[in-house]
């Protein structure tokens, strides 16, 4: 950052208005001859953090660079609102005896200062960071500082009510009714944990509050009966469905911002015995695209499947149960093929994540714009690749397979229990199989396994039932670091934290393609693959046991022996 406007740098990284800093820069008090911007400008800074510090030092300000948010005590900012904090820049950090210090991106907001003197009736000084930083920080300590779902029993149902969806969770008020208290905490409980599922359960005498954190689904609690149809209307109204229709499935979106974060939930609700059951599915928009090698994929998979992607047409499936990471691995491919000299576009249901340069169209059955009407008219934009997110129906793969004849790549999605079942899966909603053979160029399939905590797993002296599970000898296992979950703080007591893909990559040989055209079953291409050298799901999880990264019981639960 030699030579950089330092004013502008300022402006981007302060909330120091364009008067303050042009008055900052020409302060005469370093010295007689030169301002604090003569001062600055002559030296070099590798980041605006250096720069901020240096001219804290020079005016004589306190600056930090690192925030220890967990030191930020929750009853300092009880009486601020997170508005006022996040618009004045400004956020109280530690009590100092009479003095509090606060956190700031603007040390000349005098305002915003006084402000918080008269709320503490204490003095105030300033520490100064970045602008980012600081909001960061504001983020991160309102998140810890929201309500907890205790106490929520003793609501009273006459203190209900149904206001306007709210986006940002954390900008609950006092005066927001319980109900909206309650459904604010499940959702923001949610985001914490990584819960990819809420599930809201009526039943006859109670209701059920579910997760589904790695997988797995978990109780979390148990609201009382009587709120069950505040709490269905509640979340109802935020995806802005008809409250009053409890008789037929509905189907909804709600955006949140969550502590900074993008999260867009759909909604479904259907109507059961007892009441209408909601199931949201979460989804944090503002991740990034994630590379191909951070999905746990062997290097032989990504070898191969590198050689797929690349070719100039044909249809490369990816298939496995719901929830498997099938979308994720197909970004990861667009993102990679992704340059100024291509085209790609997609169809998808829904778009849940944005990539630049690509043209994304989501499906809207309300209108008309299905999967395969969208992918008719993407042959008249001159695409070089195309993504479908699901081939559900005979037009989708006809269409699919007609366009990757004709000179394009198309990537897709199917349901299949593995790479094999994906060419009779395709042959069941009536493609033929000389289509089928020359169009699908391979099939990745995956699932997703927990991972181990590192903090806890402990090593697991292999049983000789667990070496006819992994199909090794015990000569084999020397060097394998086989370990078991235990549980501790930082797991929640799961013995597991997040997961990690298995994976099956199978490519289209002649020997496929003749059991393709003679229409045989999956198990005996899956066969014939094997003997071609596929590495199936259990021998690619067997490599994760092996490493200590996954249990045999994960493996065990997520594949079955190979034929």
């Amino acid at each position: 950052m030699a030579q950089l406007d330092i004013s502008g740098v300022l402006a981007k990284a302060t909330s120091l208005s364009a008067d303050q800093i042009k008055s900052v820069l020409k302060n005469p008090s370093v010295s007689q001859a030169s301002s604090v911007g003569d001062t600055l400008g002559k030296k070099d800074y590798s980041s605006a953090d250096d720069l901020v510090a240096d001219l804290c030092r020079e005016l004589g300000l306190d600056f930090i660079k690192d925030i220890p948010v967990n030191d930020i005590s929750a009853d300092l900012i009880r009486d601020l609102p997170i508005n006022y904090a996040k618009t004045q820049g400004i956020l109280p950090y530690r009590v100092e005896g009479e003095t509090i210090v606060a956190l700031t991106s603007n040390p000349m907001n005098s305002k915003a200062l006084d402000d918080l003197r008269i709320l503490f009736s204490k003095r105030i000084r300033p520490l100064v960071s970045t602008t980012q930083r600081v909001q960061d920080a504001i983020n991160r300590v309102y998140e810890k500082s929201t309500a907890n779902l205790s106490g929520m029993d003793e609501i009273d149902e006459d203190e209900m009510d149904l206001e306007d969806p709210i986006i940002d969770l954390l900008e609950a008020g006092e005066d927001d009714a319980p109900v909206i208290k309650l459904v604010n905490s499940l959702l923001f409980r949610a985001v914490k944990e990584k819960a990819s599922d809420i599930h809201i359960e009526p039943y006859e005498k109670d209701m059920v509050v579910r997760y589904r954190v790695d997988g797995i689904l978990f109780d979390i609690f148990k609201p009382p009966k009587k709120l069950q149809n505040a709490i269905t209307s509640r979340i109802k109204v935020m995806a802005n469905l008809n409250i009053a229709e409890k008789r037929l499935p509905q189907d909804g979106r709600i955006p949140l911002k969550v502590g900074g974060k993008d999260i867009d939930i759909r909604l479904s609700t259907v109507p059961t015995t007892f009441g209408e059951r909601l199931v949201m599915r979460l989804q944090d928009k503002s991740s990034q695209v994630r590379e191909l090698y951070q999905m746990g994929f062997s290097e032989d998979t990504i070898r191969v499947l590198d050689d797929l992607i690349y070719r100039s047409y044909g249809i490369l499936i990816v298939t496995g149960p719901t929830g498997s990471g099938k979308s994720t691995t197909l970004y990861g491919c667009v993102s990679k093929l992704n340059k100024p000299d291509i085209n790609i576009l997609t169809i998808e249901d829904p778009v849940e994540q944005r990539i630049h340069g690509v043209g994304q169209v989501q499906v809207n059955a309300k209108i008309g714009l299905t999967f395969a009407s969208g992918l008719r008219s993407f042959l008249r934009q001159d695409p070089d690749i195309i993504m479908v997110g699901e081939i559900r129906d005979l037009e989708t793969a006809e269409l699919a397979i007609n366009s990757s004849l004709t000179g394009h790549l198309v990537l897709s999605t199917i349901h299949a229990n593995d790479a094999a079942g994906a060419f009779p899966r395709l042959m069941d909603i009536g493609c033929e199989p000389f289509l089928i053979a020359t169009s699908v160029l391979g099939v990745l399939a995956q699932r997703l396994v927990r991972v181990l905590c590192p903090h806890c797993k402990a090593p697991h002296v292999a049983t000789d039932f667990d070496l006819v599970t992994l199909g090794i000898t015990r000569d084999q296992l020397s060097g394998g670091n086989i370990c078991k979950p235990i549980g501790c703080e930082q797991c929640g007591q799961k013995g597991y934290i997040g997961r990690t893909l298995i994976a099956e990559i199978l490519p289209i040989t002649d020997d496929i393609r003749s059991l393709i055209m003679q229409r045989k079953d999956g198990s005996s291409i899956k066969k014939q693959a094997i003997a071609n050298g596929m590495k199936t799901f259990r021998d690619h999880g067997i490599q994760k046991v092996l490493a200590g990264i996954t249990t045999l019981e994960e493996l065990i639960s997520n594949t079955q022996m190979d034929i």
